[in-house]
């Protein structure tokens, strides 16, 4: 039964048989293909910004001359990393700044200088004392990074450097009168020993059991120290050794002295870590990470040489802060040795990030506050400090200081699964798959597609399905013949093809890959009784994927 105002389709051929009434079928109204060119002109996919563009400021003119001599004394890097480019779209020539970390770290020192100027006058003296301390664990740390990050030992030894230069000079200090100077020399080379003495096993362990190898060696040397009575079991530590601060200072100028001295030491130990982890030492160990080492060597990279070379470089820096621990603090303790120092310390690079430079003063920064500032919290500050690196571990791959990386990456991807859902709706290019698109031709095939899939979208009926189903070959409507040519000539998600399982009996639909080899992939799991039924379930199928579509 059809609707009145439905137009009818008279089949023409049946003109030849008089005695039988014509076939009639209902068809589609006619619609202009105007309509369909001003509903597609009319569609505008959604635009889901993510996040912003990568922002840089551009100055006018290339890289300068002053900008390109001037390097840091005694390496061959430069004070800022300048691209020159011109822009496409003016055609002027500029300039940006690529890396831009020394002018964070030229403000975090000159805020660093002037903290002490804003610190309130009722905590001064506790946040003065955690800051000298926060410029020494920084120290160590930045060191320390050097030996997990840049060279890839997992090391846990480095406070035992400390410890040992730290109660060496002590004792040399008390038995033989040496000066406070004098102290962080000393301390360098009993470092470099200690380097040399657990630095050879680095050779042969790797990972977890070079790890558990340095563990044993802290304990050892706490377990010595805590027994020993020369180096004050009865006393706690051994206490005695000079201090770089005059005598004759009050208290608040012995903190303010203290804490410029710890972050001179601070800029020492970054200065080491710049010159290593930024040359050719550094460079080549980047250049083989984990699991390449084999490969780097074969090339002829002497990679277990650099390796030594950077942890014990690192070991002598490490003695001469435990030097200058012992001027500081006027001593050593076990403390040094403990499992809780090495944890916390474990903490602090992890919550800033490893590998990462600012990543370890950061964390350092972070941890000594809660642990040292806010005393008042008292055995919660240790549940805070745990709770800040689970949470960083769990949701921050690369510590606070890869944010960013792990946000663009974030942005990325989800630019790219909305440019891939619009793609795949949409059907048309979009603007910058246009723009990278050699062949014109294809922009507007894409076009004119989607407009005859829109357009053919309106034929799909009721009316012309049963028309099928009730004769699948042979003349049909208007509507269901432009149906059936799009179908023969157009690309299709799956090519489908009709199986003969037995001879006028059983009948599966099966789809081909279009690869010489690859057997027909099975589309359903039901045989049809004929031909036609085949034909009309195949038929049904292709219009789904042009709805879909």
């Amino acid at each position: 039964m059809t609707d009145v105002a439905q137009p009818v389709w008279i089949d023409p051929t049946d003109c030849h048989y008089p005695e039988h009434p014509a076939r009639e079928a209902a068809t589609n109204p006619y619609l202009p293909h105007q309509v369909t060119w001003n509903e597609t002109r009319a569609f505008k996919p959604a635009m889901h910004p993510v996040g912003r563009l990568r922002y840089y400021y551009k100055w006018p003119g290339h890289g300068g001359r002053v900008w390109w001599r001037k390097r840091y004394w005694p390496t061959r890097r430069r004070v800022l990393q300048i691209r020159g480019e011109y822009n496409p779209k003016t055609m002027r020539r500029e300039k940006t700044i690529v890396d831009k970390r020394p002018i964070w770290w030229t403000l975090a020192f000159i805020a660093m200088i002037l903290a002490p100027a804003v610190v309130p006058a009722a905590g001064w003296n506790t946040v003065m004392s955690a800051a000298a301390v926060f410029g020494i664990y920084a120290a160590i740390n930045l060191c320390w990074m050097l030996i997990i990050g840049t060279a890839g030992i997992f090391s846990l030894a480095s406070y035992a450097v400390v410890g040992a230069a730290a109660y060496g000079t002590t004792y040399l200090a008390i038995q033989l009168g040496l000066p406070w100077w004098l102290l962080p020399l000393i301390g360098a080379l009993i470092g470099l020993a200690f380097g040399l003495i657990i630095g050879l096993p680095a050779m042969r362990l790797d990972g977890f059991y070079y790890a558990l190898l340095t563990l044993g060696v802290v304990e050892l040397c706490r377990v010595y120290v805590v027994q020993s009575r020369e180096f004050g079991s009865a006393t706690g530590g051994l206490y005695g050794a000079p201090s770089y601060l005059p005598a004759n200072l009050g208290q608040m100028p012995r903190l303010l002295f203290s804490y410029y001295a710890a972050l001179a030491l601070m800029a020492f130990a970054l200065v080491v870590y710049r010159f290593i982890d930024g040359k050719r030492l550094g460079r080549v160990l980047r250049m083989a990470p984990e699991k390449r080492e084999a490969f780097a060597q074969a090339c002829g990279v002497d990679f277990v040489r650099a390796r030594i070379m950077v942890f014990l470089i690192s070991s002598t820096a490490l003695g001469l802060i435990g030097g200058f621990y012992a001027c500081h603090f006027g001593g050593a303790s076990p403390n040094l040795f403990s499992f809780d120092t090495v944890l916390l310390s474990l903490a602090m690079l992890v919550i800033g990030g490893i590998g990462r430079s600012e990543g370890a003063v950061a964390g350092t920064a972070i941890v000594v506050f809660i642990d040292r500032v806010l005393i008042d919290l008292g055995p919660l500050r240790y549940m805070l400090i745990g709770a800040i690196m689970l949470g960083v571990v769990l949701f921050l791959r690369e510590g606070l200081f890869g944010i960013k990386r792990q946000f663009r990456t974030w942005r990325d991807k989800k630019k790219s699964e909305r440019r891939a859902a619009r793609a795949e709706k949409g059907g048309e290019m979009l603007p910058e798959e246009a723009t990278e698109t050699e062949d014109k031709d294809l922009i507007y095939f894409r076009r004119f597609d989607k407009m005859q899939r829109d357009f053919l979208k309106r034929l799909v009926t009721e009316t012309v399905i049963e028309e099928h189903r009730t004769r699948p070959l042979g003349q049909h409507s208007e509507a269901l013949e432009r149906l059936l040519i799009y179908f023969r000539r157009q690309g299709q998600v799956d090519k489908y093809a009709i199986m003969v399982l037995e001879e006028f009996r059983a009948y599966r639909i099966v789809a081909l890959s279009g690869h010489r080899g690859t057997a027909p992939r099975v589309v359903e799991d039901r045989n049809y009784a004929s031909p036609d039924e085949a034909y009309h379930a195949l038929f049904l199928r292709r219009v789904q994927d042009l709805l879909e579509s």
